[in-house]
């Protein structure tokens, strides 16, 4: 599959197809007579690569976030957790795989993980109708967050949303209603909740999944109230650009940090987590396995105790 390369990235898609030109003429004309040439374009590539995502705007770390080669949450199941068997259905409608989510061992103990699957191909992403839940999802995630305090395991919770499914079917069957029925439990939990945003995390469609005991960010994500697309349309009427909307919303993973919306960044291989898909991975699960043992032995009380100074004090400090 041929890579997918950002706009910014034009000059490092340029280098690399003169590195691949370069070594099929190597392979067929002189093998081994332009190595060093090519060892060299590619630490120049590897150098362009690091300073092109050192500098990331606003705008751009939205496109990295929604980059369709970063891993998805069938990825991070694939790779991080054990024994998963997958549960369906919210017990009133119907199933929706736009989040999936069961049961599973992470390093050593037994969780439950829950996660935004948006497709990559056309077949999957239709599937999972792109990422955007309906209510049967949040309906969905709340029964699975009851099973975890029923049988007092923690929770892992991977987010990658734009926002939840706003048609009119969704609306119908109480989208709005799902969401904060979701968000409640989230924050009523008496067991530990990670969650983590892996790239998007968009509107309340994320939030419902996303009010953990800890909040962890990659380092390219976003989390914001609303898609840049949105609020240029919505606040501006579209007389801006979604990348103006990018700046104003404060959607990065350094400003969350700075707001204290989010606990911890987590770093990604130099090019994003797309580039090297088994190191980011790696330094989530290390992340999470970091969080879970730190809340190791709280009590129910002091767990939702937390959670709510957490999130309360949120907007209240930090937005200098």
């Amino acid at each position: 599959m041929a890579a997918h390369y950002l706009e910014f990235e034009r000059p490092i898609a340029d280098l690399e197809a003169k590195i691949e030109e370069l070594s099929k003429v190597s392979e067929t004309a002189n093998p081994g007579a332009f190595d060093e040439q090519i060892q060299g374009l590619r630490a120049r590539a590897q150098d362009l690569r690091r300073e092109a995502y050192a500098n990331l705007d606003a705008w751009q770390k939205t496109l990295v976030a929604r980059h369709p080669e970063r891993p998805h949450f069938i990825d991070y199941v694939a790779n991080l957790i054990e024994a998963f068997e997958e549960l369906r259905g919210d017990r009133k409608f119907a199933d929706d795989p736009a989040i999936m989510g069961g049961l599973g061992r992470f390093r050593g103990r037994a969780v439950v993980v829950m996660g935004n699957e948006k497709g990559r191909d056309t077949v999957s992403r239709v599937k999972h109708n792109f990422g955007y839940a309906r209510p049967e999802a949040y309906r969905k995630t709340g029964r699975l967050m009851e099973l975890a305090e029923r049988f007092n395991l923690p929770v892992i919770s991977f987010v990658d949303t734009t926002a939840a499914y706003p048609g009119i079917s969704s609306e119908e069957r109480g989208v709005a209603e799902a969401i904060a029925r979701s968000t409640e439990k989230a924050l009523l939990l008496s067991v530990p909740m990670v969650a983590v945003i892996t790239g998007e995390g968009g509107s309340g469609g994320a939030i419902a999944t996303a009010c953990g005991s800890r909040v962890l960010i990659l380092e390219h994500a976003v989390y914001s109230v609303i898609p840049p697309e949105g609020a240029n349309s919505i606040l501006w009427r579209g007389a801006r650009t979604p990348a103006e909307a990018a700046k104003a919303l404060k959607i990065t993973a350094q400003d969350l940090l700075r707001m204290k919306i989010v606990d911890r960044i987590i770093p990604e291989p130099p090019g994003g987590a797309h580039a090297d898909p088994e190191a980011a991975m790696q330094a989530v699960g290390d992340a999470v396995e970091e969080e879970l043992k730190a809340l190791d032995g709280l009590s129910p009380e002091v767990l939702k105790a937390r959670r709510s100074e957490r999130f309360y004090a949120i907007g209240r400090s930090g937005l200098t």
